[in-house]
């Protein structure tokens, strides 16, 4: 099997497949820093279903998602775009903590492991 680096970068790539499975770098709101919690969630979860179709796969795949927010009492606001997006039925094993991330123009980070 070969491994197949999707926007890859000298860090880090954004995604990387390799046989039935795609694992994606976390994701911030690149476009939105300094937006709420539920406009950066939106803008990552725009670009998490980007990175998967390029990799050949969609959000009804998920297997599993790390979620990081700077301030657990915006959990709710996230989880409110969260449940939207995620397609019924289709929850992924999901693990929310509060961290501080790389800079404070973010709120929200994201990564997901999913099946393709």
């Amino acid at each position: 099997m070969t491994i197949e680096r999707i926007e890859p970068g000298k860090r880090l790539s954004q995604a990387v497949a390799y046989g039935n499975l795609v694992f994606l770098a976390g994701q911030v709101a690149l476009d939105k820093p300094g937006a709420s919690m539920a406009e950066q969630t939106k803008n990552i979860l725009d670009r998490i279903d980007a990175l998967l179709a390029k990799a050949g796969t969609d959000k009804s795949k998920i297997l599993s998602a790390n979620i990081w927010i700077t301030d657990m009492r915006q959990f709710d606001e996230m989880n409110k775009v969260w449940d939207a997006w995620v397609p019924a039925g289709c929850a992924p094993a999901r693990a929310t903590v509060e961290a501080r991330l790389a800079t404070p123009d973010y709120c929200v980070e994201i990564m997901v492991v999913a099946a393709r």
